[in-house]
């Protein structure tokens, strides 16, 4: 049997006669993975059959899954047909596969045998997929590379949402994969500061590596400082706020100028956030942007596809290779480890990947 991304039985593609060769994680309860096995699919017209070689866990949406803090009535993602349903336990998930291409029923056009190709799909070993939705790697670019195209996609958006200018004063709160990738995407532009937060010290020095002016622990009094050193101009122009701890939107709003701008790329799940809007929130005029992928801004989406921004996302992938932050790889069947791992020792781990013998 295989379980669809919504917990249900799904038959829509027909099975082959080798039982138990493919292999899939199922979120089956909190704290609770699974390896479920069944026969790999067959494809049929216009569709192909990859087999998976890489697949990447997002540290901050499948650990709020991991962890029973998602919205359980809440839709996986409109946007993904192979994420349909909710995110009700037992429940197979993730969006960053990449394989190559095994077989290609009749009228699959756009691949071929062989073919490096990245889809949304959750962690399996092998996936039968419409041939027009997988996105073929551009050459010269690893397996492992791109595996990063969701989050790298998810840095580009963000910092769009943001409108950095030349000579602003930036933060950045929360050095993860996609904190990280979007510090790299900043230091690409003439800031005048570039300060990230985070408390490990492994991601800081990573930070520092990518670009940053400076990145400090999240209770270093000198914030406001390395943010303005001696121009004088209080606090900061943009803040992005990437930690997934609710706390960090309010140090970002404290740390906020006039005018200033936060993009609020975190999702929080169930987690509540408290903020303290009563001091100078109203006075200072702070904004807070929300900012989601799934979808172009309204300002952006007359000249932006999402094809365009996949097109700007390979390119950062071939300028950055994030692939450098893979820390950990674990095979399928080691899945408990890695999110063990992810959960009480987070410090230790920047992106996990999951590796298949194919």
């Amino acid at each position: 049997m295989i379980w669809s991304s919504g917990g249900t039985l799904s038959g829509t593609a027909p099975l082959r006669d080798d039982p138990m060769s493919h292999a899939a994680l199922v979120f089956a309860a909190p704290y609770r993975v699974e390896i479920q096995r069944s026969s790999p699919g067959i494809p049929g017209p216009g569709e192909a059959l990859v087999k998976t070689l890489v697949s990447a866990i997002s540290s901050g949406t499948e650990m709020l899954l991991y962890r029973g803090q998602m919205p359980g009535e809440m839709p996986v993602d409109e946007s993904i047909a192979a994420l349909n349903g909710t995110f009700q336990y037992p429940i197979k998930y993730g969006y960053a596969a990449v394989g190559r291409v095994e077989e290609v029923g009749e009228g699959g056009a756009g691949v071929g045998v062989g073919d490096l190709v990245f889809s949304f799909r959750p962690h399996e070993s092998s996936f039968v997929s419409p041939a027009s939705e997988l996105i073929k790697a551009p050459e010269g670019v690893s397996a492992e590379d791109a595996a990063f195209l969701p989050t790298m996609e998810t840095a580009v958006n963000l910092v769009m949402d943001g409108q950095p200018s030349i000579g602003e004063q930036v933060a950045v709160f929360g050095q993860g994969v996609v904190g990280l990738l979007v510090t790299a995407l900043l230091s690409e532009i003439s800031l005048a500061s570039l300060v990230t937060v985070d408390q490990y010290e492994g991601r800081r020095r990573e930070s520092v590596a990518l670009g940053a002016t400076a990145s400090l622990a999240p209770d270093d009094p000198t914030l406001m400082g390395a943010l303005q050193g001696s121009r004088g101009y209080r606090g900061a122009d943009l803040s992005f706020e990437l930690s997934g701890n609710p706390a960090a939107l309010d140090q970002a709003v404290k740390t906020a100028g006039y005018n200033g701008r936060i993009v609020v790329g975190s999702w929080y799940g169930t987690k509540e956030s408290r903020l303290d809007l009563g001091g100078r929130f109203h006075r200072d005029r702070v904004r807070l942007i929300s900012s989601q992928v799934s979808t172009i801004a309204p300002e952006w989406s007359g000249r932006w596809s999402k094809e365009r921004r996949f097109d700007l996302a390979w390119s950062m992938i071939k300028k950055v290779r994030p692939s450098r932050l893979v820390s950990h790889r674990f095979s399928l069947d080691d899945a408990a480890s890695a999110y063990e791992l992810l959960d009480r020792d987070p410090a230790k781990a920047l992106q996990v990947l999951f590796t298949y013998d194919n």
